[in-house]
């Protein structure tokens, strides 16, 4: 019941647009509540069901896997694999945080002097224009860099050191998180959802 309470499950707006993926522990904690409903596909259409009506529904058409269910003391209820919120009608829209691990995306783990690609625990987070120059610590101003590139720019600014950026930094725009964990997550009944042109393009800040 742990596994299948711990799968992922892909959250609509009531627009239909996705907007996050949740755990299905916490999907059915919506259901619960009324503040969302399961979408299920039937042929070529969509229905929605309330969890009542998600209960009644699995009692008549148990899923072929066991993975696909969760048992209760009386009742074995499908999975929902994609839920729409009742109350929920926008895009999230907020600036992405400047962390080690975001850098590390924007840069896809790439040493942006040498341009080679690394695993992250042989990167660093250098500062083109070094902080006693005056350099902030911004997305602007703040690059990976592998151990040696890293250690022969030392303190100084790109062209005293003789080295180039392959790219100039830049803040990224906030994506929703669905276009970061697709390639981890991703489930055949989403595909109908995920535009994938749709997610690839920046939101408007």
């Amino acid at each position: 019941m742990e596994a299948a309470l711990d799968q992922p499950v892909l959250v609509l707006n009531r627009l239909w647009q996705a907007v996050n993926i949740i755990g299905a522990r916490r999907a059915f904690a919506l259901l619960a509540r009324e503040h969302a409903a399961v979408v299920h596909q039937e042929a070529d259409d969509f229905r929605t069901f309330s969890l009542l009506d998600w209960m009644d529904f699995s009692a008549y058409n148990p899923p072929v896997s066991e993975m696909e269910t969760v048992r209760t003391v009386s009742r074995t209820i499908r999975l929902p694999r994609v839920i729409m919120l009742t109350f929920f009608d926008k895009l999230p829209c907020k600036e992405l945080k400047l962390t080690r691990s975001n850098v590390f995306e924007r840069d896809n783990s790439r040493c942006q002097y040498c341009g080679h690609g690394f695993p992250s625990q042989q990167l660093n987070l250098d500062h083109v224009i070094p902080r006693h120059y005056g350099g902030k610590t911004t997305w602007e101003n703040i690059v990976c860099s592998c151990i040696k590139c890293n250690t022969r720019k030392a303190n100084r600014l790109p062209h005293e050191a003789h080295m180039r950026l392959i790219r100039k930094p830049v803040r990224p725009k906030w994506r929703p998180v669905i276009s970061l964990v697709l390639g981890r997550h991703g489930h055949e009944k989403w595909k109908d959802f995920l535009d994938v042109a749709y997610w690839n393009v920046e939101l408007e800040e």
